[in-house]
């Protein structure tokens, strides 16, 4: 006699979940933080799992590359920095694919010293700024359009606040939940300009997959997107300790004070939920916004005129209003 899982997962007390968990390696962009919490939230608290999922997140570093792993199918899903990373796929014709956009705005922020007159980016014209060299290649790009800056006022940044602690007239890159924090402990209160409340658009801590996966396993790739949009929303309305214990157990340089201010910066700013996300939930994406992003890349040069650009995201699998409450 035939019996169909679902009812046998019934006879046997056990969900279909249980019975089906799909193994799902996902790759972060850096070493486990805060900014990595609503993953390491569906993880720890079962969300995942509920959604038949058996989950393994792979922490990123400087010798570590997703991306590449990726696109080799060496791992199923990517955590992605901007779009300039997402459009970076169709040209150079890898079938990568964007499904959801975990952060409406981008952290990165420029940051300055109070009392000197750098109280906004126009302000910072002509002055010293520290930029790393993938800065260079992404948000100074935008920089240079909106406001005229220019290469000249570029001094290298190697992820040391020491020469901007050292110059008061100077500012430094660095991410919201991250840098002014340190610098704060070093006894400067900074001047924090968040560049995505200054017309920055990129989206940020994206889910990115193949275009295989894609076509393969659509239910998969839903039930992951759900299932991190939902630990994301758990970890930033919610008790967050479970993601907290994790993050510290696989980067145990982590604290506690960090992570806690990197939530309430997050919070604050409305990183993870704002815009799109009070309206289709969290990991919302619009394909005007990636059009304007895509016509402005294009626009400094970064990618040619015939672009394809659709090709780097899909909407599929967001904008279901998941998490949202009625």
């Amino acid at each position: 006699m035939r019996v169909a899982v679902g009812a046998l997962a019934l006879v046997l007390g056990l969900s279909s979940a249980a019975l089906a968990a799909d193994k799902v390696s996902f790759g972060t962009n850096w070493k486990a933080q805060a900014e990595h919490g609503g993953f390491y939230q569906a993880l720890a608290s079962g969300i995942y799992a509920k959604h038949g999922l058996d989950v393994t997140i792979r922490q990123g570093g400087p010798q570590v590359n997703h991306s590449q792993l990726l696109a080799a199918g060496r791992i199923d899903f990517n955590m992605g920095g901007n779009l300039f990373n997402s459009l970076n796929y169709p040209a150079q014709k890898i079938p990568v694919v964007t499904v959801a956009a975990m952060f409406q705005k981008d952290p990165q922020v420029l940051i300055s010293h109070p009392g000197v007159g750098n109280d906004s980016l126009a302000s910072l014209k002509g002055k010293t700024i520290f930029v790393s060299g993938d800065g260079r290649a992404s948000f100074w790009l935008w920089l240079k359009q909106k406001y005229g800056y220019a290469d000249e006022q570029i001094k290298p940044y190697t992820f040391n606040p020491a020469p901007f602690l050292a110059d008061k007239n100077s500012s430094q890159q660095g991410y919201a939940t991250s840098e002014p924090y340190s610098i704060e402990k070093a006894g400067v209160k900074p001047v924090v300009h968040l560049l995505a409340d200054n017309g920055f658009e990129t989206y940020s801590t994206l889910i990115e997959t193949t275009a295989r996966m894609i076509a393969e396993k659509p239910d998969l790739v839903q039930r992951f997107v759900d299932a991190s949009i939902l630990g994301w929303q758990s970890y930033i309305t919610g008790d967050p300790a479970p993601a907290n214990a994790l993050i510290k157990k696989d980067n145990p340089e982590m604290t506690d004070e960090l992570i806690a201010y990197s939530i309430k910066t997050m919070k604050a700013m409305g990183i993870v939920d704002s815009g799109e996300s009070k309206v289709n939930g969290i990991g919302a994406m619009d394909e005007a916004r990636w059009k304007r992003f895509a016509e402005f890349a294009i626009s400094v040069g970064v990618y040619p005129k015939d672009l394809d650009w659709k090709a780097a995201f899909t909407t599929r699998f967001v904008n279901k209003k998941v998490g949202l409450t009625k």
